[in-house]
């Protein structure tokens, strides 16, 4: 006895030493652990560790990044714990070899028990989680929350964290990312307001953590498996406790509530489960139940279609003439499965005993399956509409009568080109001017030319005065429009035409007055009739008359210059430029034959400008490439203008600033459209050689549309040069029609 207590002391005595050892071996690595940084995988320099004290917010923000080294440091001193238990055990087994086996187990698990404990403490002690480092207390809540408020958050002590002073703007970002190195390694952190530059091992982890990499760069990820369980079957059990007196006991608790139970059944509180009839099977016909006669009754019900009856080709004793030759069968094997004609060969048996399985009979009902559930069958409405009813229901052309329809009168004497033509207001007198240099005067009734004035250029463009009273004609060449009196009316109608060209007052100098000059004509030129000449700056292309015949307006396209339009009273002579600048190339112009407007044509617009007000008041969108010619109805509410690309257009400007109506009918451009001054017609004329003459009744009825209807395409005109039919214009009170060609004829359509 005395030395079996002897020899306990002495042991309690080493295990008190070895003890004491582990625990100032742990004591000593916490605190050198305690003197590392949170980040500092690699020692670095003392100057870097005295750089890294100026901010405590930089660590806090990336204690989630940190590496914790907890669990290897663990294992480690499991480790070392371990070595140690196995050295005393050994010494233990050398030195107390005649120690019962009961003892010797007891003390082996209070070993283990306080080894656990010293355990848990240690690992409590050095466990690190993200909250106990982050400055901001606030914790894992929108930041959008304080942009209202100074600050940003609480420290630990529960004072305010402010927000830096001047937050950066874009501008400062962007010099930022130009200047600052450190930039793309620069986060923000939003619950502390600050900025932080990310060191090489923290970049590190980061590019690590992308590419789907474990944080910690010593971590084995395929190690072996530990298993805590092992294979093989032991002989003793895991604990050989005797089972307790309660296991072999009825639980009181369990049968309290086992009596609530059937209380409540008994009660009707809770009704037991319905046992589900299996006597339908688990599968069924869904439709079994159906009745036919609904989905008959059903608006766009369609019964699957029906397999196509077997033919003399699916016989097993098909005719001749259904089997395939060598080529026949070549030819099937190389299409398509889907091109063939029979998915089969046909083939010729003795007996039907012979017969071989189909061996495409399964694939064959697929199909078939699949057709019937995915292929959609829809019956369409099929309206039964006669074509003639999309026709729009016009009038007959004999009911629009009277327009031109035939050809009566073809004017020649020029030489080249017919580039214009002008009726007098009376009706009599035809003038003409072509690029033969000549201005001709024809007699309507007769087509005989009854004078022919030499201007000595080609001439662009010809304007009758539509005041009855006078007999005036004006003709553009060149860079001059020049004022004739043809004389061919009676001394009364001449004599006034004089009076109006001699009645000349000096008028204070206007705009444009400097860029055009009044010439009177002298010599040979009065006896040719020419009056006046108006010298202009640039090539003039078209002369029109205002309807009263004091005013006329020419045009002259550039695009260089605001000098495009000017407006001339003849009978005071001065002229003047109604535009500061010009929006476009004008083409052609007009004035409205009742009110005070003014139609100016652009390439691909018409603007409309009030001449008393001096404004635009409207501006009509043409819809076409380039404009050519313009037109304007008597009662100066409609407009048509025709362009190069073919088309003409109807404007209603009541109605809209884009085309009521848009006629192709020519096949090449359209140089000239004319409206008739009484009669409801108004023609176009184009480089295909045709005139169109068209029926437009305008109602007065504000929500009645016009009535727009072709009723005659008149030819007669050869195309010279790719050049068909130049200008058109209508007798003031017949219904006649007169175009010029580039023929050099003039033909009369009566």
């Amino acid at each position: 006895m005395e030395e079996s207590s002897s020899g306990n002391t002495r042991r309690s005595e080493e295990m008190k030493k070895v003890r004491q050892k582990t625990v100032k071996k742990r004591s000593k690595e916490e605190e050198e652990e305690e003197q590392d940084e949170i980040f500092n995988f690699n020692k670095k320099p003392a100057e870097e560790e005295e750089d890294e004290d100026l901010s405590d917010s930089e660590d806090s923000v990336y204690s989630g990044l940190e590496d914790s080294g907890s669990d290897s440091d663990d294992d480690k001193e499991e480790e070392e714990g371990d070595e140690e238990g196995s050295n005393d055990d050994k010494e233990e087994e050398d030195g107390l070899k005649f120690e019962p086996k009961q003892t010797k187990q007891r003390e082996e698990e209070e070993e283990g028990g306080e080894r656990e404990e010293e355990k848990k403490e240690n690992e409590y002690e050095r466990d690190s989680s993200d909250e106990e480092d982050i400055r901001n207390t606030v914790g894992n809540i929108p930041m959008e929350w304080y942009k209202d408020f100074p600050h940003i958050g609480y420290d630990l002590d529960g004072k305010k964290i402010y927000k830096p002073i001047r937050n950066k703007d874009e501008l400062d970002d962007f010099l930022d990312k130009m200047e600052n190195p450190d930039y793309w390694r620069t986060v923000h952190d939003k619950q502390t307001g600050s900025d932080i530059v990310l060191s090489d091992e923290q970049v590190e982890l980061v590019n690590r953590l992308q590419r789907g990499q474990f944080g910690d760069i010593n971590f084995n990820e395929h190690q072996p498996q530990v298993e805590f369980f092992s294979s093989d079957l032991m002989i003793h059990p895991v604990t050989n406790r005797p089972e307790h007196k309660r296991s072999f006991i009825p639980s009181l608790v369990e049968k309290e509530k086992v009596s609530k139970l059937v209380h409540a059944i008994k009660m009707g509180w809770i009704k037991p489960r319905r046992q589900d009839d299996d006597s339908r099977g688990r599968y069924y016909d869904l439709w079994a139940s159906e009745d036919a006669s609904i989905l008959a009754k059903h608006r766009m019900h369609l019964p699957a279609p029906k397999t196509p009856l077997p033919g003399h080709h699916e016989s097993y004793n098909p005719p001749p003439e259904y089997l395939f030759t060598d080529e026949e069968r070549a030819l099937w094997e190389q299409q398509d499965p889907s091109d063939r004609k029979f998915p089969f060969v046909p083939r010729k048996f003795s007996s039907l005993r012979q017969v071989p399985a189909f061996s495409r009979f399964i694939h064959e009902r697929f199909e078939r399956c699949l057709d019937l559930y995915l292929c959609p069958r829809q019956r369409k409405m099929r309206v039964n509409v006669n074509p003639e009813d999309l026709i729009p229901k016009l009038p007959k052309p004999k009911d629009l009568q009277p327009f031109p329809t035939t050809q009566s009168l073809v004017y020649r004497g020029h030489s080249a080109l017919v580039r214009s033509i002008s009726v007098s207001p009376s009706g009599q007198w035809l003038a003409s001017g072509s690029d033969d240099g000549s201005v001709r005067f024809w007699e309507v009734c007769s087509s005989r030319c009854m004078k022919t004035v030499q201007v000595g250029g080609a001439v662009k463009s010809v304007a009758w005065n539509p005041n009855p009273s006078v007999c005036l004609l004006a003709v553009a060449l060149d860079c001059l429009v020049l004022i004739l009196s043809p004389s061919l009316a009676d001394r009364q109608v001449v004599s006034s035409s004089e009076r109006l060209l001699a009645g000349h007052q000096e008028a204070e100098p206007t705009e444009g007055q400097g860029a055009v000059t009044w010439i009177e004509g002298e010599g040979e030129e009065l006896n040719q009739g020419i009056r006046l000449k108006i010298q202009h700056p640039k090539a003039v292309h078209q002369v029109v008359w205002h309807a009263k015949g004091d005013y006329l307006a020419s045009v002259m396209p550039d695009h260089s210059s605001h000098l495009q339009v000017f407006i001339h009273q003849v009978s005071r002579r001065r002229s003047q430029n109604p535009f500061r600048k010009n929006k476009g190339l004008v083409q052609c112009v007009s004035f409205h034959p009742v009110r005070p407007y003014f139609f100016v044509a652009t390439q691909r617009s018409v603007r409309i400008y009030n001449l008393v007000k001096q404004e635009m008041t409207k501006k009509l969108q043409a819809n076409s490439k380039w404009i050519s010619s313009i037109a304007v109805h008597p009662g100066g509410d409609h407009v048509i203008c025709g362009s190069y690309d073919c088309r003409l257009s109807w404007f209603d400007l009541d109605l809209s600033t884009k085309p009521y109506k848009m006629l192709r009918h020519h096949k090449r451009a359209v140089r000239g459209v004319a409206y008739h001054r009484h009669y409801p017609l108004f023609a176009s004329a184009s480089d295909d050689g045709s005139v169109i003459v068209c029926h437009g009744t305008v109602y007065n009825d504000l929500l009645q549309n016009p009535l727009i209807v072709p009723v005659k395409v008149l030819r007669g005109h050869v195309i010279t040069h790719d050049l068909g039919v130049l200008d058109v214009t209508f007798h003031p009170s017949q219904p006649w029609i007169f175009s010029s060609g580039a023929d050099a004829t003039i033909r009369l359509f009566t």
